[in-house]
């Protein structure tokens, strides 16, 4: 059967159609749909870990038992799992075990561009790299076929434009594979004397991959018509595009294995053409794969390290830019992101940029409380990295510190990695205060369960922990909780736990506004008349409120209700209905 399917659900639809029995994942753009996808499947199991790690070592354990299994997530998740990943290569796999992440060029929704084909190569595990929604399902059941024939995990590597763009596929039949499990310590516990024996069955592997690679299908010639008399040697979307720009004007070497890469056939092909190009995204891996053995390539001197390609970039860098120099009329005006209108996080934003506190930041939607007019963070490094720096910050700083630095967290970033960086503040005694922005959901990523929502992926009702008794349980003797629509009582408890000369939590709770159950207030309004014209609340930064005709304005079609801005007003120009 014939279907439209994203990149990410056409992965979904390749581990599912191959057997697997299990995703574990942690929710990451831009690879999060592919478990949202295979979570509909009803016979096969699938969760949400609460980090990447955990997802990892729970796909091993699967793969170990003798079902075929996977984990997915984004780039800079892979660093997150790279402990087991490492060990992986050498241990081998039971059953067929597929990783699936995802690179985010250009950085749409990631705070670096960093390439994963440098996992693969420093892993000495293969990895797949599809460059459109078909593939992505046939790549999918490749690479378990992999996994099992050389006994290895297999990363399958998506980035933004393939995952969430869409084309046909063809769907097949589901097939079950199950292995049996047997007792082998010599292969799966991984102590040194172990270890050191599993080492030479990694590079023997590789020598074989590199073997696979010179004939698989997973990487093909396509002759040209010779018009251009050069050659191109690409992967994933970059493939794309030359095709767009080129057709089949020119020989193209379309890589679908980028690790290990062949060498042959790049020989073959680069000696049937007078000069060979690489176009490929982010980092030189191919160039540097084809220099090393002696081809002439022309790569990254043309074509930018930085972003994502394009048909133009690539038809600019190669002088052909009038194919492409189609443009708009009009400017497109940019719209900048910005937290919702009724974001529960804003209103302790606003608190914290009104004293002047300094705000040691984490990875979420809250990480636009950087964005002006509240301009509130200092620091946004990893996930769980707010939480851990501002024990080094305070330690370093002392009692100048303590008293003026806070860090925020959302709940579900909380319990990927904030909480050791709170066992650390409690076990050595740093005088820190945490605020724990609990939105009651996975926020960033579009709204994904986690250990905190009491639901499970399929929304069915699951363990729950509750956060007051978590920070109390590792040593927190100071948490309260805090309604972020009540600005005075955030304000208070922001003075208060800063006062104190102990670690302290302050766990600011309230809903997203955008979830199902949550039901919005009706729309306030502005009396003119009472409006003085002070802007006080244009420092609120709320996309509902703007400033025409000498005063504030609401718009109805976004105002939720929330009530904030009448404690901003000190002339209770904000009303709501029957006032």
């Amino acid at each position: 059967m014939k279907q439209l399917l994203i990149g990410n659900a056409a992965v979904a639809r390749g581990l599912y159609e191959a057997g697997c029995s299990l995703i574990s994942s942690y929710p990451g753009t831009p690879s999060t749909e592919i478990t949202e996808e295979f979570a509909k499947f009803d016979d096969a199991y699938c969760e949400w870990a609460p980090n990447e790690k955990v997802a990892m070592e729970t796909a091993f354990g699967a793969a170990l038992r003798g079902k075929r299994s996977a984990c997915c997530m984004k780039h800079v998740g892979l660093n997150v799992a790279a402990d087991p990943l490492f060990t992986m290569s050498y241990t081998g796999v039971n059953a067929g075990m597929v990783i699936c992440v995802a690179d985010d060029p250009g950085m749409h929704s990631s705070q670096n561009e960093q390439d994963s084909r440098h996992y693969a190569i420093a892993a000495k595990i293969p990895m797949l790299e599809p460059s459109d929604s078909q593939e992505s399902l046939e790549f999918a059941k490749i690479a378990y076929e992999i996994s099992e024939h050389f006994d290895t995990p297999v990363l399958l590597k998506m980035c933004t434009r393939v995952a969430h763009s869409q084309s046909i596929v063809e769907t097949s039949e589901r097939q079950y594979v199950e292995k049996p499990y047997e007792k082998n310590p010599q292969k799966y516990i991984m102590a040194p004397a172990n270890a050191i024996r599993r080492h030479p069955f990694v590079e023997e592997r590789t020598k074989a991959l590199i073997e696979y690679a010179e004939s698989s299908p997973l990487n093909r010639i396509e002759e040209g018509d010779g018009f251009h008399n050069f050659g191109i040697i690409t992967s994933s979307t970059s493939y794309q595009y030359v095709k767009e720009v080129f057709g089949d004007s020119v020989s193209v070497l379309k890589l679908g294995m980028v690790n290990p890469l062949p060498v042959n056939l790049i020989k073959d092909f680069a000696a049937k053409v007078n000069q060979v190009y690489v176009i490929e995204e982010l980092d030189p891996i191919i160039e540097n794969h084809c220099k090393a053995f002696g081809i002439h390539v022309i790569g990254k001197d043309k074509f930018s390290i930085l972003g994502e390609f394009s048909q133009k970039s690539i038809a600019k860098a190669l002088d052909l830019e009038d194919k492409f120099s189609r443009s708009l009329d009009t400017e497109i005006p940019v719209r900048p992101p910005m937290m919702c209108a009724g974001c529960p996080h804003r209103g302790m934003y606003y608190v914290l940029a009104k004293n002047k506190i300094t705000v040691l930041g984490d990875i979420g939607c809250y990480t636009l409380g950087a964005a002006p007019p509240l301009n509130a963070l200092d620091m946004t490094l990893c996930m769980g990295a707010s939480v851990s720096g501002i024990h080094g910050f305070n330690t370093a700083g002392g009692e100048e510190c303590e008293k003026k630095t806070v860090c925020v967290i959302g709940d579900s970033t909380f319990m990927h990695s904030g909480i050791t960086g709170l066992v650390n503040i409690a076990y050595n005694g740093s005088n820190s205060t945490v605020i724990i922005l609990d939105n009651s959901i996975t926020g960033m990523t579009g709204h994904q369960q986690n250990p905190t929502t009491g639901y499970n992926i399929k929304g069915d009702p699951a363990g729950k922990v509750n956060l007051e008794d978590l920070c109390h349980s590792i040593g927190i003797n100071s948490v309260r909780v805090v309604d972020p629509y009540n600005l005075a009582e955030c304000e208070q408890a922001v003075k208060e736990e800063l006062e104190k000369c102990e670690p302290s939590v302050i766990i600011s709770r309230r809903p997203c506004v955008l979830l199902k159950y949550v039901k919005p207030k009706k729309p306030l309004w502005v009396n003119a008349e009472k409006c003085k014209s002070c802007k006080r609340c244009m420092k609120f930064g709320c996309p509902a409120i703007s400033f025409r005709d000498n005063h504030a304005v609401v718009d109805p079609t976004l105002c939720i209700g929330c009530g904030v801005c009448q404690q901003l007003c000190a002339f209770d120009a904000f009303e709501s209905e029957g006032e």
